[in-house]
């Protein structure tokens, strides 16, 4: 399956994805990419039916990003984006995040799981869409979708408790509220992809 990435630096949404550097403003918060950490996250939160549900809806239906799940996803790729915009380690961003005083909605624990997860995996994860974007590097796709790409990847390959079909559904409906026109079908395209032939990648 041929997965073309959209053209631009950033998505056209809301809360700080959405914009490069120096027209971007980062959501709330965002780690690094920098050397993984040695640690994964412990323990994966049960499915969620709200999910299940956005993971069966036909193409024209577009559910809000609502819901602790999607809520969650949405904060982890809002880290991820920071990190990766002003070259931080995300790990350690978040865990300065976690240490400071609340001043808005503490993170969920699905967030905390995906942003540590994705760090610890970095590389199988960039390997994987490095290999299967049809000879597109990760550096050259816009920034909020190699974000949003490496969480619906952190899900397909190490979070067994999300059905590939949702955490490929929830990247797309990122994509759509966050990204450019040709995002949601570079990303399909992309992690269906990945869901497809998982089994024969090595995850270390």
């Amino acid at each position: 399956m041929s997965a073309n990435p959209p053209t631009g630096d950033g998505p056209v949404g809301d809360a700080g994805v959405g914009e490069t550097p120096a027209r971007e403003a980062p959501a709330r918060e965002a780690p690094a990419r920098e050397a993984p950490p040695s640690e994964a996250p412990s323990g994966s939160p049960g499915r969620d039916d709200a999910d299940r549900q956005r993971a069966g809806r036909r193409g024209g239906e577009r559910a809000p990003l609502t819901g602790s799940r999607t809520k969650a996803r949405r904060a982890a790729l809002d880290l991820l984006f920071e990190a990766d915009q002003r070259g931080l380690n995300a790990d350690r961003l978040l865990t300065e995040r976690l240490a400071a005083p609340v001043t808005e909605a503490p993170l969920r624990d699905y967030t905390v799981q995906i942003v540590r997860g994705v760090v610890q995996h970095w590389r199988t994860i960039d390997e994987a869409l490095g290999t299967y974007s049809q000879g597109w590097s990760v550096e050259r796709m816009p920034a909020v979708d190699r974000a949003l790409l490496r969480v619906g990847t952190w899900e397909i390959l190490f979070n067994d408790d999300v059905p590939d079909a949702v955490a490929t559904q929830q990247a797309v409906e990122l994509a759509t509220a966050l990204s450019t026109d040709e995002s949601p079908s570079f990303v399909n395209g992309l992690l269906s992809r990945i869901a497809e032939v998982k089994d024969t990648i090595d995850r270390g």
